[in-house]
């Protein structure tokens, strides 16, 4: 007899007793045979991917510093063309606040053709170009003009496949990248997860390619460095607002301000307290 329909003819004569068997049968017939069933990714992939559903429209609908807040710890998902998943826990960010923002892309209330998903509604993906090679990713939240920059992500799942798109993205051959440098920054974590100008405005509560899901165990407020955002050094009073937000003590993390965490450890917020 086939090994399927001797299976189902198992389930069958198990229908009258406990549960259990049934479940293990289900599971067999949805295993490859032969096939090794340990998980190929963290700990956290395992766990996430069993409890979270989709991050929907009312969470991106917040102001954006709080937006950026928010996103730390969540997980952005990239599916591939060929089905393979990437798993990133955000652990950087930085607030763009629109019109009145010096260092924003719609700085004075412009749009343009090339921000105009910084106007659409919370929760559109903004994707620019530059140096004309490189692209970073942003997030429109509420506000005119308002988006939060992805900065870095802590790799979940699908590393091997980062370290390809890393690869193929970079012209002279390099040594293998270690975890952490995956998507230590903006344009290498767009990089590693195959974003390019395509992405841009596409809806992250709809979009088949692209969303986000919950994290495990959000931050605490002791757990978020607030420090100044990265390369604005010309934008006034604007380069010194601490619009930039990163997971205290993650190794992921682009730029750590050890100053700023000095301060918070004189203060006595112990990350985890």
């Amino acid at each position: 007899m086939p090994r399927k329909r001797k299976l189902l003819a198992q389930l069958s004569a198990l229908q009258n007793s406990t549960s259990f068997p049934q479940v293990d049968a289900v599971e067999q017939l949805n295993t490859t045979p032969g096939a090794d069933p340990s998980p190929k990714s963290s700990k956290y992939f395992v766990i996430e991917k069993k409890n979270s559903p989709q991050l929907r429209e009312d969470f991106f609908n917040q102001p954006c510093v709080s937006l950026a807040k928010s996103f730390l710890g969540q997980i952005l998902v990239r599916k591939l063309p060929d089905g393979r998943e990437l798993w990133g826990r955000i652990v950087e960010t930085e607030a763009y606040l629109g019109g009145e923002d010096e260092a924003s892309h719609s700085k004075g209330g412009k749009q343009t053709q090339r921000n105009a998903a910084m106007f659409m509604k919370p929760g559109t993906l903004y994707v620019y170009q530059i140096y004309g090679i490189y692209f970073c990713m942003n997030v429109s939240s509420q506000g005119e003009g308002a988006a939060v920059l992805l900065r870095s992500l802590e790799p979940l799942q699908g590393l091997e496949a980062m370290r390809e798109l890393r690869r193929a993205s970079r012209k002279a051959p390099t040594r293998l990248l270690k975890d952490w440098q995956l998507c230590n920054g903006p344009s290498k974590l767009c990089q590693a997860f195959g974003i390019d100008k395509a992405f841009d405005q596409r809806d992250l509560t709809q979009d088949a390619a692209i969303w986000m899901v919950p994290g495990q165990d959000p931050p605490g407020e002791q757990d978020v460095v607030a420090t100044t955002r990265i390369g604005i050094g010309n934008r006034g009073e604007w380069a010194q607002k601490p619009l930039r937000f990163y997971l205290r003590g993650n190794r992921f993390v682009s730029v750590v301000d050890k100053k700023m965490e000095k301060e918070m450890a004189a203060r006595g917020n112990s990350p985890g307290s």
